[in-house]
């Protein structure tokens, strides 16, 4: 099996370390997906945005009842000064400051002191009639006669307050007519306060409301995520259940069922495709190999060309082991608990001395009972893929380390060497069946290595990565954690 690699490294043979670690394991860099918080959630933004619509609207339109109930009453408190201004100056033009005094008088006295104020003075400033004992500080006299404007605010002593006019009538006479504006500011407590519940009843019934519509709308989109995640994770034949309605999101979800439909089809029909190429050009092969037998006195060009053909039949062995995995990726039936520490240390063991011959500096940090749901022999396939590869791509006197520790959900398995490392125009399709560099031809391999361990890797569940390195090359597959059986 192939790896895409910049060149070659060399350096002096050095002793090989082997040490398999089963000490605690060290701290690293999870491979888990990144869980979406509250704060950032669409359901979240829909919920705000619907109650805050809500409230926006209902606040507005309280505050414009607010607005138009207060003008309202001060318009109300406006025509009752009116009417008592137009009945003095009624008596007034007919009968002067006598008749005056006497209606002046008889308003006050049906009138009481915290609902009305009215004051006649003479010249002097003596009271000639009214409900007050003296001119209230702040009054000053202003206008025309009768006139029921400009009004201007009075406060008392005793903090009451009022609104009317203040004049001085012809000969000097001052005189005060003023209505208490405490039933305006009363009620317009007693609204805000209601408001103000009101408000807060509303904002929970807004909220309320917020929340049902975001789980009526996100709740179908997350439907086609966890669809997504299905199928990411390699499980094309994941349909949602139930009967599609016939609005928008059922017409999406029809459209997806249908995109995975037609892709379900094209994988099956690309397995099909390459599992009948490599069954078909097999054959023919294994026959030209048996006449290869007879053939006699060419020892040297049969020994080449049964070299090549076992090769090939190497390459459609592959193709035929990524199509399987793949074919029965998301699939768990075939899937048994194994000690994926016991794998990874008995194939290490297994190519040591093919990196103690290259004078590699070989190493494996394993934590004991990494157990996983999957299939033994493919999972030591992978790990015998990356070590011979590692070995393949690097010089005497380089290092290559195993790594396999727990971490957090998953067991984080990673094989790192010092060799050239990978070129990174090409990182991009390191895992595409036969990519090789242009500098790794005379390298043995078809460019199916990788290939295949991210057919099983998928097949089991887990993810691949290639972290960047300072120097060399590092793979890292995060297994889903088992508990020991």
């Amino acid at each position: 099996m192939s790896l895409i690699r910049k060149g070659a490294l060399s350096g002096e043979a050095a002793p090989i370390p082997i040490h398999v670690n089963f000490d605690a394991p060290r701290p690293g860099a999870g491979m888990s997906r990144p869980r979406r918080s509250l704060a950032g959630s669409a359901a979240l933004r829909v919920m705000l945005i619907v109650a805050g619509g809500i409230i926006f609207l209902s606040l507005g339109a309280m505050a414009l009842q607010y607005r138009i109930t207060a003008r309202a009453l001060e318009a109300r408190q406006a025509e009752v000064l009116a009417a008592d201004l137009t009945g003095f100056a009624q008596v007034y033009d007919q009968r002067r400051i006598p008749g005056l005094r006497e209606a002046v008088e008889a308003r006050a006295a049906i009138t009481p002191p915290d609902s009305g104020l009215y004051l006649l003075q003479d010249r002097s400033g003596a009271v000639l009639a009214g409900n007050l004992e003296g001119w209230p500080p702040g009054a000053v006299p202003d206008g025309a006669l009768f006139a029921a404007t400009p009004a201007q605010d009075l406060t008392l002593p005793g903090g009451a307050a009022f609104r009317g006019v203040a004049r001085e009538l012809p000969g000097g006479f001052p005189f005060l007519a003023a209505r208490s504006w405490a039933p305006v500011t009363e009620t317009l407590r007693e609204l805000r306060r209601t408001i103000l519940w009101v408000a807060i009843g509303l904002s929970a019934l807004a909220l309320l409301a917020g929340w049902l519509v975001a789980r009526a709308v996100v709740g179908r989109i997350g439907r086609l995520n966890s669809l997504a995640d299905r199928v990411a994770e390699g499980e094309l034949s994941a349909r949602l259940p139930g009967v599609r309605s016939g609005d928008e999101f059922g017409a999406l979800e029809s459209h997806f069922h249908a995109m995975l439909d037609r892709i379900e089809a094209l994988n099956r029909a690309t397995h099909r495709l390459s599992d009948a190429i490599a069954h078909e050009l097999r054959t023919p092969l294994n026959r030209i190999r048996q006449r290869l037998d007879r053939i006699e006195g060419q020892e040297d060009d049969v020994a080449a060309i049964r070299a090549d053909m076992a090769g090939t039949i190497r390459m459609f062995d592959s193709l035929l082991d990524i199509s399987s995995a793949e074919a029965a990726s998301g699939q768990r039936p075939g899937l048994v608990p194994v000690n994926l520490s016991e794998i990874a240390a008995e194939v290490f063991e297994l190519y040591e001395p093919l990196a103690e011959d290259k004078g590699l500096n070989a190493e494996a940090q394993i934590s004991p009972e990494a157990w996983v749901l999957g299939e033994r022999n493919l999972l030591a396939q992978v790990i015998s893929n990356l070590l011979d590869n590692a070995i393949k791509y690097t010089e005497a006197g380089d290092r290559i380390i195993l790594t396999l520790e727990p971490q957090g959900k998953r067991h984080l398995l990673s094989v790192s060497d010092s060799g050239p490392g990978l070129s990174e125009e090409l990182r991009a399709t390191v895992f595409d069946r036969f990519t090789r560099g242009a500098d790794q031809q005379s390298v043995a391999g078809h460019g199916l290595g990788l290939a295949l361990v991210q057919a099983i890797a998928t097949r089991h569940g887990a993810a691949l990565s290639l972290p960047n390195t300072q120097k060399g090359f590092r793979i890292e597959i995060a297994w889903p954690r088992l508990s020991r059986p």
